[in-house]
């Protein structure tokens, strides 16, 4: 029996992968794609950002939510089920696109398809990492290893690498296609540390691609043909060996009310994110005297903002925003700042 392909999109916060799914579900040229997603935080946001595609191709049925964090912690729980439950449709889908959480570590998920029962019926066609390369050409999550190596040998407190360092060399690590994206925010003297910095951790295996709102032919994302879960002795991890969590991160939700004026609420959501170091701010918003409901997103300090849908007759026009950062942030500061916001 021929074994359904399956590719992991994964990359750190605000990459743009869920952007990227978008775009390869409007472009799917007739296959029949199931998406499994999984969210860290309190509100299905790219859920609801992908069933607002407006594409046939994106059935609700097809999108599968997992809701309690990262899908490498949870694997036998969330996943295993979610695959048996993708593995019974009729008929069976033609490529199963799985979006990790930012957090995740892409390793221990590619090892999940070698278990029994999988193994069988889905194989990893590939690893897809998508790179925010306007933050790596501003010097963020990719540090420089020789300065680094200098302030190792100044300060024995910097031994250790900081979990965004890591997270960037295992997503990196782990791929087979590193789609680095934003590319039309990146300037040509830029390039070279950008492809400096991914090289360092890339696969000799992998490919590199640039793109911009993660519009890449679906022949570039589908069709890899990588076997990963076959393959895992080219993928090192930190972790190798070592159970996984995530408690050098936190997320809560913030109510706001109506809001008179998008763009102003974007630059002063921008300023609390730069103040108080916020990693992701990701929901929806409802704007006075309008029918549309507007989907914010930021990656540290740059917000954007924009109608996605009509709010919808038989739901609650309730503005909230998930917040994402590492273990201490000052969660009372941050949500009284942002319920000043109108």
């Amino acid at each position: 029996m021929t074994k359904i392909a399956a590719t992991v999109v994964t990359g750190f916060l605000g990459s743009g992968k869920t952007t990227l799914i978008r775009h390869l579900l409007r472009n799917a040229g007739g296959r029949r794609l199931a998406l499994v997603i999984n969210e860290f935080g309190e509100l299905g946001v790219d859920r609801e950002l992908l069933l607002g595609c407006g594409d046939a191709t994106c059935r609700e049925e097809d999108v599968v939510e997992l809701a309690n964090g990262c899908i490498c912690c949870t694997v036998a729980d969330d996943f295993l089920p979610t695959m048996e439950k993708l593995l019974a449709m009729e008929p069976p889908p033609d490529h199963i696109v799985i979006e990790t959480s930012g957090l995740a570590l892409p390793k221990p998920l590619v090892k999940a398809f070698a278990w029994p029962g999988i193994r069988e019926r889905v194989t990893v066609d590939g690893v897809v990492t998508v790179v925010d390369a306007a933050a790596v050409a501003a010097g963020q999550f990719a540090p420089d290893p020789a300065a680094v190596q200098r302030q190792r040998l100044a300060d024995e407190n910097l031994d250790h690498e900081t979990p965004l360092e890591e997270l960037f060399e295992e997503q990196v690590g782990c791929a087979d296609l590193v789609v680095l994206n934003k590319a039309d925010l990146v300037g040509e003297a830029d390039w070279p540390a950008v492809d400096g910095s991914v090289a360092q951790d890339l696969r000799p295996q992998a490919r590199v691609v640039r793109a911009s709102e993660g519009r890449l032919p679906v022949e570039v994302l589908l069709g890899i043909g990588a076997a990963a879960e076959a393959d895992l002795d080219s993928r090192p991890s930190h972790h190798d060996g070592e159970d996984h969590d995530h408690d050098d991160f936190e997320s809560f939700s913030v109510a706001l009310g109506a809001v008179a004026d998008p763009d102003r609420v974007a630059a002063r959501l921008g300023e609390i994110a730069d103040r108080h170091g916020i990693l992701r701010l990701k929901g929806f918003l409802e704007v006075a005297d309008r029918p549309m409901r507007l989907a914010v997103q930021g990656v540290g300090g740059r917000v954007s903002q924009g109608f996605d849908r009509p709010w919808r007759p038989d739901e609650a026009r309730d503005g909230r925003l998930v917040v994402i950062g590492e273990k201490g942030l000052d969660q009372d500061g941050i949500a009284a700042a942002i319920a000043t916001l109108r």
